[in-house]
């Protein structure tokens, strides 16, 4: 890998990942319409001669396709990542994730580039049955547009793959936790409390059984199955990935985690049932044997993650204001 395109870049975990390539002497080119993405994740990598960015939308397949010219391997992270609200934006789901993976994929055919990472999600697997879920799991019904789009995506690259010779890794996340998080339970959590210290709404019954995984922690992940084409199938020429920790935890020790953190005992107010939301499955817990058997395995624990991500939002408040 020479030269990366990173569509995604001002993101969450495509900044990080941007970081990374470029500290390891990759070049890379960021692709991001900043419509969630901020400006400030991509400093340290605008201080780089070896990053390009290019703000630009992947609905707009001709301008996607002139960017990517040259590059020799795509990271597709941008998407529509809040699964809450997919039931009141019915398009937006299968604009920003199944046809913007389309594109990435034609504008790929285009540049004869063939290698693909796509983010993919643990909600893929809807309300699943095994736990921990591997990813021969068998097909769920799917519980939210988000997870649907994702599996469109996942299905178009392995039809690329398939017909056009490309090789695609596809990772199915948990929640990702860390420096420059955007949203989610600490986020929306710890917003709550920084307005009322002494009380806090959760959404469900707190009992919803979730895992996650410090963002560093999935860079090192993605990054070590790619460069090592860790065991790519001769039948198929798609790998699929979950990448989690071997835990989880219920909300209420996320809550715990954090208020012990910021020394606070606030009274708590559940909205009742199993689910915050439709789409929020009551227990994600991904079987991550596969990637072990590579040689991966976390650093952080969960409560780590989580505590590194409080400690974050509280010295970077900015990203409440700069959220859209």
């Amino acid at each position: 890998m020479k030269k990366a395109f990173v569509t995604g870049c001002a993101g969450f975990i495509g900044s990080n990942l941007v970081d990374r390539l470029l500290a390891d002497g990759v070049s890379v080119v960021g692709w991001d319409n900043l419509s969630t993405g901020q400006e400030r994740f991509m400093a340290n990598a605008r201080a780089s001669k070896d990053f390009t960015f290019v703000q630009g939308d992947n609905l707009d397949l001709s301008s996607l396709a002139k960017a990517m010219e040259g590059s020799d391997f795509v990271f597709h992270l941008a998407a529509n990542a809040d699964v809450r609200f997919g039931t009141e934006h019915t398009r937006r789901d299968l604009e920003q994730n199944t046809i913007a993976t389309y594109n990435v994929l034609e504008a790929m055919r285009l540049n004869g580039i063939k290698r693909i990472a796509f983010s993919s999600t643990g909600s893929t697997y809807g309300e699943a049955e095994v736990i921990p879920t591997p990813e021969t799991a068998p097909f769920p019904v799917q519980t939210s547009l988000y997870g649907a789009s994702k599996v469109a995506g996942e299905g178009l690259i392995s039809s690329f793959c398939e017909g056009f010779g490309f090789e695609g890794y596809i990772f199915r996340f948990v929640s990702i936790l860390g420096e420059r998080y955007t949203h989610g339970h600490v986020f929306d959590f710890y917003k709550q409390l920084l307005e009322h210290p002494g009380s806090l709404r959760i959404l469900g019954d707190g009992k919803q059984r979730k895992s996650y995984l410090y963002v560093q922690d999935c860079v090192d992940a993605i990054l070590h199955v790619v460069r090592n084409k860790t065991a790519l199938e001769a039948k198929h020429r798609t790998q699929i990935y979950n990448l989690g920790t071997a835990e989880y935890v219920q909300v209420n020790d996320s809550v715990g985690f954090i208020c012990r953190a910021l020394g606070l005992s606030p009274k708590l107010e559940y909205t009742g049932g199993n689910k915050g939301w439709i789409g929020d499955n009551p227990f994600i817990f991904l079987d991550t044997a596969k990637i072990r058997a590579t040689g991966w395995a976390p650093k952080l624990t969960i409560e780590q993650g989580i505590v590194r991500t409080l400690r974050w939002l509280e010295s970077n408040s900015w990203v409440y204001d700069a959220r859209h």
